[in-house]
């Protein structure tokens, strides 16, 4: 009971005085209709924030309590602003604007490369496509019609939104009254001039059957009136065919058919001397069907304009043959000079005596025309009768060259020269007369320095006359020489032009250039030519000799290519490609001492030419001269004593099977050579060989001390000890060699292949994925993995392989495995000559590729894909390399290699 008072007592008690109730909760005066009148306001401004400092919470600021009322910008606006402020403000608004000038060029500079570094990184729209909108303004008004519209590219399917609405019941009803049919009639009358008349339905059905009987039989020519003479303009067999060829129109079509003749209606009533009017009318009424009307019309637009051909040639194709003719006569009447005219007169007629007969009287109209004068020409059928018209052609038309040249192909060459010269007198601006000229010459069988005469005299006559060809057309017309078979003109031409406009520092790269294209577009005269003269100007360059020896390999014969190489030596005597070449073409012809003679040629040129001295060995050792080639051999290593003598030398003593003597001869060269990889690498095969692991292990590991860098040493001592049954030691030679040689792929290769032979695929996926890291552009390691996955993913893979890579040709021959494997032959096909036009030297892509013949191909397509590797002659790829330098391949030429290469690729 006490506690009951005690909580009533604390009920009534007055409130604190800095007590707000609601405050901790958000809450804060207000006025409710129940507020209004005596009721009690809520706390003032003050009692709030008193409220709110005894409780340490900040009260609000006004951030406008402080600003004056009478000025809102300055905390002195309110009073007087007098000179002296005025002039104030000015001497700190100029000292303002001189600090800001001083650092104004430099602010601005660095603005502006800023902004420049900023549109770079983040270049608008607009200029990322300039160059794309520039090139719009060439495409044409066909590539424009041809753009697909675009579709639905979200892969989503939409939505399409189906509305449906109430039909009205009036029409329901109407449809239902379409369908209904009387079956009593209307009992109110309709009376017709006083009488009540009444429908009769089996009358009028009757009628109809006769009048269709009758129709049937107009057709089919059985009535009394088409026995009697008369003719049908339907074919009673092909009427019901015909049917199905009507074209029917739609209500769009024929409306616009409607607007558009009324709108050329209106053109033609306005404009009636516009023949272009009077024809899109006509053509207008020729599409709807309509002939007759079609034919009206262009009636009217021959009357109204007599003067347009276009008119009058609309005219003479709307009607028929006979017709065309009659209104052909009609427009000569008018407009006599038209060439169109009277050849349309011509093609209308199919006798050829009737069409002599026209174009003759259009000569004699317009005796003028070159087009009447070779139509008349190409009718007769006598040459005699064509050399007289020809004559008379060029009395009337002295300046046509075409009939000059025409004139003289008919004549004889005697009376050809008299005739050329007549024209050269009338036409002295012609080149053409004298390079016919010239070609006469060449057929006649005269002298190249003749035609070469001929040519410059040309050349010169021209410039005198103000005729100045550029180069590029003098070329041109040498092209067309040459396809025309004239190619001692075409060089004659290029003689006496190629060197026109060109400075000389520019002479050598232009003639290179013109030599090329030349050949890429097939003119293989031409290119020839201009490289006979650049070769006459600088016969000492290497370069020059080297491309010509090129160009007659691709397209000469042996004979031609002999004679150039000759040439290219006597002028180049210390060029040791030179020489070689000479020599490998006189070996492959089978002139075995011809090529001994040109090797001694060079012998004596260059006396220390390492590539000479071995191209002599191999010469005498493919030809079963051993003794010869060993003492060839030792005199080189005396004379030139080079690195590569003595690693012959010791390839040559083991492919003999001396290996005691090879021994020896590495001993003593990598005394001489102690830094040369290859000497290494050769001995500790020659003791793998001979089973003295240690010895190739020491070997090896003398290598590694000398060359940490030759990856090929790495892999050989991995080998080594894979082969000893170690394949853990193997492991960790190419954990080191990696680690010397980081980023390369052979070794991530050689590495995955450890564990492939090993039996652990799980890590050597992991070491390829690790090896593709540090190596994304790897074609070697893409391959692997590609070939490390599942089938359906493959593809994919090949995909991501040929982006990361940049087409390599290990990728694309890869691609075209898949091909051949999902038996997609055509495709394969084709990306195996991708690979190898990619990279010629890598014989594995050969290798592939016969691999894939001799399961698909016949026997042409493995012809061509020798031959193709016998001319590139490929020298790397891993397979490859390995049956190209085994001991037993010594001799075996590229061919039985190839085969090798595809047996051994068959069995991998």
């Amino acid at each position: 009971m006490a506690s009951t008072k005690n909580k009533l007592a604390f009920l009534s008690m007055p409130a604190p005085s800095s007590y707000v109730a609601g405050l901790g909760r958000g809450a804060s005066g207000f006025t409710t209709r129940s507020d209004i009148g005596p009721a009690r306001e809520g706390p003032s401004a003050e009692v709030v924030a008193d409220a709110q400092n005894k409780r340490g919470e900040e009260a609000e600021v006004d951030p406008e309590q402080y600003q004056d009322p009478d000025n809102e910008v300055g905390l002195f606006a309110g009073t007087t602003y007098e000179q002296d402020d005025e002039e104030a403000d000015k001497i700190y608004d100029m000292v303002d604007e001189n600090m800001d000038a001083r650092r104004r060029q430099r602010r601005e500079a660095r603005e502006k490369v800023e902004m420049d570094r900023h549109r770079a990184e983040r270049p608008k729209i607009q200029q990322q496509f300039a160059d794309l909108k520039r090139g719009l303004s060439a495409v044409t008004d066909e590539e424009w019609e041809s753009i697909p519209e675009v579709g639905n590219l979200t892969r989503k399917k939409r939505r399409r939104e189906e509305r449906s609405f109430v039909v009205p019941d009036s029409v329901l009803v109407g449809d239902r009254g379409k369908v209904e049919y009387e079956n009593a009639l209307d009992a109110r009358q309709q009376e017709v001039g006083g009488f009540e008349t009444e429908t009769n339905f089996l009358e009028i059905g009757q009628a109809g059957k006769k009048i269709l009987s009758l129709k049937l039989d107009q057709i089919s020519g059985t009535t009394t009136a088409l026995n009697s003479g008369l003719s049908s303009s339907v074919d009673p067999k092909g009427y019901l065919t015909s049917l199905n060829s009507v074209v029917t129109k739609s209500d769009a079509e024929i409306g616009d058919i409607k607007r558009a003749r009324m709108l050329f209606d209106s053109l033609v009533k306005s404009n009636p001397k516009h023949g272009p009017g009077w024809i899109a009318a006509a053509c207008l009424e020729e599409h709807a069907g309509r002939m007759v009307a079609a034919r009206k019309m262009i009636k009217a637009g021959c009357e109204q304009c007599p003067k347009s051909e276009d008119v009058w040639l609309e005219a003479a194709r709307l009607h028929n043959n006979d017709d065309a003719k009659v209104i052909l006569a009609n427009a000569v009447q008018h407009i006599g000079q038209s060439v169109k005219i009277w050849m349309a007169a011509s093609d209308l007629e199919h006798d050829v005596k009737a069409k002599k007969r026209v174009l003759r009287k259009a000569l004699e109209h317009i005796p003028n025309s070159v087009r009447l004068w070779k139509e008349t020409v190409n009718l007769e059928s006598s040459q005699n009768d064509a050399r007289i018209l020809l004559s008379r052609a060029v009395e009337v038309i002295p300046l046509s060259v075409e009939l000059w040249l025409a004139l003289a192909r008919l004549e004889t060459p005697d009376r050809a020269k008299g005739v050329l010269n007549k024209a050269r007198k009338a036409i002295p601006t012609s080149h053409e007369i004298w390079i016919a000229a010239a070609r006469l010459r060449e057929q006649q069988g005269d002298d190249i320095k003749i035609i070469d005469t001929t040519i410059e005299l040309g050349v010169k006559e021209l410039k005198k006359h103000g005729v100045l060809l550029t180069r590029e057309q003098w070329l041109k017309e040498a092209e067309r020489c040459e396809s025309e078979g004239s190619p001692l003109v075409c060089e004659a031409v290029v003689k006496a032009t190629v060197a026109m406009e060109i400075e000389e520092e520019d002479q050598l790269d232009t003639w290179v250039g013109d030599a090329e294209s030349a050949e890429g577009r097939g003119m293989v005269g031409t290119a020839r030519a201009v490289l006979a003269y650049a070769l006459k100007c600088y016969p000492d360059r290497k370069s020059l000799w080297r491309r010509a020896a090129d160009l007659e390999k691709a397209h000469g014969t042996r004979d031609s290519l002999t004679a150039v190489l000759d040439r290219a030596v006597h002028h180049c005597p210390q060029a040791e490609v030179l020489w070689l070449m000479s020599a490998k073409e006189k070996w492959l012809a089978g002139d075995v001492p011809a090529a001994r003679e040109v090797l001694e040629r060079a012998f004596v040129a260059n006396p220390e030419s390492e590539q000479i001295w071995l191209a002599a060995v191999k010469l005498e050792a493919e030809n079963g001269e051993l003794g010869v080639a060993r003492e060839l051999l030792v005199r080189a290593r005396t004379v030139a004593d080079t690195e590569r003598i003595w690693m012959k030398s010791a390839v040559f003593e083991r492919q003999r099977g001396h290996h005691t003597t090879a021994l020896e001869t590495l001993a003593t060269a990598l005394t001489k050579f102690p830094k040369f990889a290859k000497l290494y690498m050769i001995q500790g095969q020659i003791h793998q060989a001979m089973k003295n692991f240690p010895a190739a292990r020491a070997s090896f590991a003398a290598g590694l001390r000398a060359c940490p860098k030759e990856e090929t040493l790495w892999v050989l001592a991995s080998r080594l000890e894979e082969a000893d049954g170690k394949s853990i030691k193997a492991r960790s030679i190419l954990d080191k060699a990696r680690l010397v040689n980081p980023a390369n792929e052979d070794l991530w290769a050689e590495a995955v292949g450890v564990e492939d032979r090993s039996g652990a695929p799980q890590q050597a996926k992991a070491l390829l994925s690790r090896g593709l890291q540090e190596c994304p552009t790897s074609g070697q390691l893409w391959a692997m993995s590609i070939w490390s996955e599942p089938r359906p993913t493959r593809k994919s893979r090949s995909v991501d392989a040929l982006k990361k890579s940049a087409d390599n040709p290990v990728i694309i021959c890869t691609v075209a495995r898949l091909f051949w494997a999902e038996r997609k032959v055509e495709k394969a096909r084709q990306w195996f000559g991708r690979a190898v036009a990619t990279n010629p030297d890598l014989g594995d892509s050969w290798g592939w590729w016969m691999k894939f013949e001799r399961q698909h191909g016949t026997a042409e397509y493995r012809a061509e894909v020798t031959n193709k590797c016998v001319a590139e002659e490929p020298h790397h790829s891993p397979v490859w390399q390995s049956i190209a330098k085994d001991d037993r391949s010594a001799g075996k030429s590229i061919k039985e290699i190839l085969e090798l290469a595809a047996d051994a690729l068959e069995q991998a």
